[in-house]
């Protein structure tokens, strides 16, 4: 009961972390569109500014997590006083700006979406070096961070199933409003008892490094360390971009003679759910691969699931009976449980090879580096998404005019077909790469006990690469 107690405060803040992605790729963009009146032009373009701030902030909280020494430690310092602000970053960040000029609404959003990226980053980046703290046991770390990501998949479900209701429960203005600071107390609460009650085993000494380019590069020199952030960025691009669509895919093609009646209906709604309620179903599932199989295997397994459920699509045709994307979803999260999870796992024994190659723990750099994939990931997938379906003739809400209810055919044929080959393209590199990747269980005990016995230690370097 103790070890579960343990593991359920270390995983508490993930409810952020999953929580807030999954609402904004699944309902930001079309909140910015039907809702504030930006085009999906302005939206690529918002996004991809807040990377070029991201490139800035997220190594600097990285090597300033490195070097801190307080009394609770140098991760959860950052998680206790951060988590306040991010009820007001998230409350800022749905605001309903609705002023005639595009100009400013541009602008306003603008400034929010960068307040709240700064606010993630100052909790996110700690909380990923806490990963590689929690535990120094091969197994028992893959065990609490399937807890952390069962956390992040079941927040994910009430992240997409409670803000669309609450929204429609008010006048569309005030249920923005509401929604955020509903959702924005929450987040703030679970990450603020992340930062008081974790206990990590491995409290890692304060860094002396220089803030330079080259010293925050540093973590690149590891090889398995780049071949993690490539599986975990196709990951999360690929997410981004089907989560980033999935509302419009289904609202505007599946439920398309519902939405063009003006009815509102739940269908992408129950999709989601489902979708991320077998992605928890599946987990069990995966750790045992990981035990039986090993983590490269469970992350291949997956992806090629969520692959076949990807060119499904092709399959189905508009207005059709919800149940057939009810069953479909449900497959595909599945599939994508195993890479969602296999990162998480291996970011831990990515650390352990760092200490040794670099003769020091650099959990902060690499946790930094990892935030800024993972953010990169989303703005890329986001902005290449909304790019081509503005491309595409997709239409946004001009304020004071009736709401939109449908999308010229050009618009649904991208959005279906990038549905379909975004699984395809970006999982098959991740398929590439884990072949490549080379820490299985053997391989993390040989590294242990190289940090133990520095003799061992180039036999050890060699073999991982």
């Amino acid at each position: 009961m103790h070890k579960m107690r343990r593991k359920m405060a270390f995983a508490s803040a993930d409810i952020f972390g999953g929580g807030s992605f999954n609402i904004i790729n699944f309902l930001y963009p079309g909140f910015l569109a039907l809702t504030v009146g930006l085009n999906p032009y302005w939206i690529g373009v918002i996004m991809l500014v807040s990377r070029v701030w991201d490139a800035i902030t997220d190594p600097i909280m990285g090597h300033l997590s490195d070097k801190t020494s307080s009394r609770f430690g140098k991760r959860r310092v950052y998680l206790i006083f951060a988590s306040p602000l991010i009820l007001l970053s998230f409350f800022l960040l749905f605001f309903p700006y609705q002023f005639s000029s595009l100009s400013l609404r541009i602008m306003l959003v603008l400034l929010s979406y960068l307040l709240f990226t700064s606010i993630q980053t100052t909790v996110m980046i700690p909380y990923y070096a806490l990963s590689s703290e929690i535990s120094d046991d091969y197994q028992e770390r893959a065990s609490y961070n399937s807890v952390r990501l069962g956390f992040s998949i079941f927040s994910s479900i009430i992240c997409v199933a409670l803000p669309g209701i609450i929204v429609n429960a008010f006048d569309e203005v005030i249920g923005y409003q509401v929604m955020s600071l509903v959702f924005g107390l929450i987040f703030s609460v679970s990450v603020l008892l992340t930062g008081l009650y974790t206990k990590p085993k491995i409290e890692s000494k304060v860094v002396d490094t220089k803030l330079s380019f080259k010293d925050m590069a540093m973590p690149l020199k590891l090889k398995p360390f780049r071949q993690y952030l490539g599986m975990f960025l196709v990951l999360q691009m690929a997410m981004a971009i089907m989560s980033g669509l999935f509302f419009f895919y289904v609202d505007f093609y599946i439920a398309k003679s519902i939405t063009l009646s003006g009815q509102s209906n739940m269908i992408a709604t129950i999709a989601a759910a489902l979708m991320f309620s077998m992605q928890i179903v599946a987990l069990p599932v995966y750790l045992k691969m990981i035990e039986k199989k090993g983590k490269t295997f469970a992350y291949r397994f997956g992806a090629v699931l969520w692959i076949i459920m990807g060119f499904s699509l092709l399959f189905v045709k508009m207005d059709v009976n919800p149940v057939v994307i009810y069953v479909v979803a449900a497959i595909m999260g599945f599939g994508i449980s195993g890479p969602g999870l296999v990162p998480h796992t291996m970011y831990g024994d990515v650390i352990d090879a760092g200490e040794l190659l670099f003769n020091q723990r650099l959990d902060g750099k690499m946790s930094g580096f990892t935030n800024f994939i993972n953010k990169i990931a989303q703005a890329l997938g986001l902005a290449f998404t909304m790019f081509i379906i503005g491309s595409a003739g997709f239409k946004e809400q001009v304020i004071g005019e009736a709401p939109i209810t449908s999308q010229p055919a050009s618009a649904l044929e991208a959005i279906k077909w990038m549905m379909v080959l975004a699984p395809f393209v970006l999982m098959s590199i991740g398929i590439a790469i884990s072949y490549r990747y080379k820490i299985n269980k053997t391989q993390h005990e040989a590294i242990k006990n190289a940090l133990l016995n520095q003799d061992l230690r180039e036999d050890v370097l060699e073999s991982i690469k």
